[in-house]
């Protein structure tokens, strides 16, 4: 069994703390993960709603669904999935993260466990969901395959883990690096660690290895004339988004 200890980084948590305020403000240190969440959620909502035949034109077409969201930072997934109907819960291993995220979910009029935790504790108190998402955090982390070990150990039989992360080539280190930390300013530097990446390739092997069956991936792409992402068959340069499989039961 993988304890956390072993997968969590504390400097990536140091990290993600010095910042926790900022995650609802449009403008702050977290501009990329608004201006990227519209086309998460298109690939979250879209996968989730064909793995369990949902009709997204309902009211609430998740309700039912237990979503359990790892890294949930301010809860910027989290409230989306609430508003769908689905459960939700919001677990970061950064406490200062937590009272954020509940506060603005509480002015929002939404009910989410929002908890200081890690995928691994949560496996070993037996959780379990239907979806988990694991978005922009297993570049964080010092075990990948234990932290994904963890992750599958969440899922129901059948249950959905959908992961984004960032590639690792010099476009990457170009765009997240030096455009997103050093030219725009967006991120701190020092945010991402560029040899943490992993290319597709590499991920979909740690999710086998992890006992996940790996069932889909797309490119994020961003248009600087737009502003705005979108997602890409083919171009999985720089950010992308998986989707697998629990096949166990």
């Amino acid at each position: 069994m993988t304890s956390a200890t072993q997968t969590i980084d504390p400097a990536e948590i140091a990290k993600f703390e010095a910042m926790a305020a900022e995650w609802w403000d449009l403008e702050g240190k977290f501009k990329p993960l608004h201006m990227l969440n519209p086309c998460r959620l298109d690939y979250i909502t879209t996968q989730i709603a064909a793995e369990f035949a949902r009709d997204l034109s309902t009211d609430k077409p998740f309700a039912g669904l237990r979503i359990l969201d790892i890294g949930c930072g301010g809860g910027l997934l989290c409230e989306p999935m609430a508003r769908l109907g689905a459960t939700v819960v919001g677990v970061d291993a950064a406490p200062r993260n937590i009272p954020v995220a509940q506060l603005h979910a509480e002015h929002s009029g939404l009910t989410i466990d929002y908890r200081v935790g890690t995928a691994e504790a949560l496996a070993d108190a037996g959780e379990q969901f239907d979806v988990v998402l694991n978005m922009e955090v297993v570049e964080h982390v010092a075990d990948p395959l234990g932290y994904l070990t963890a992750c599958r150990q969440l899922l129901k039989p059948g249950g959905l883990h959908i992961c984004s992360t960032l590639n690792r080539n010099p476009k990457s280190f170009a765009m997240a690096i030096v455009g997103a930390e050093w030219v725009m300013r967006w991120l701190p530097k020092g945010t991402h660690d560029w040899s943490k990446f992993i290319t597709p390739d590499e991920l979909f092997d740690l999710m086998q290895r992890a006992g996940l069956d790996p069932v889909d991936r797309k490119g994020m792409v961003f248009n600087p004339l737009t502003w705005s992402w979108r997602l890409s068959d083919r171009d999985l340069s720089c950010n992308y988004v998986t989707a697998s499989l629990n096949p166990a039961g």
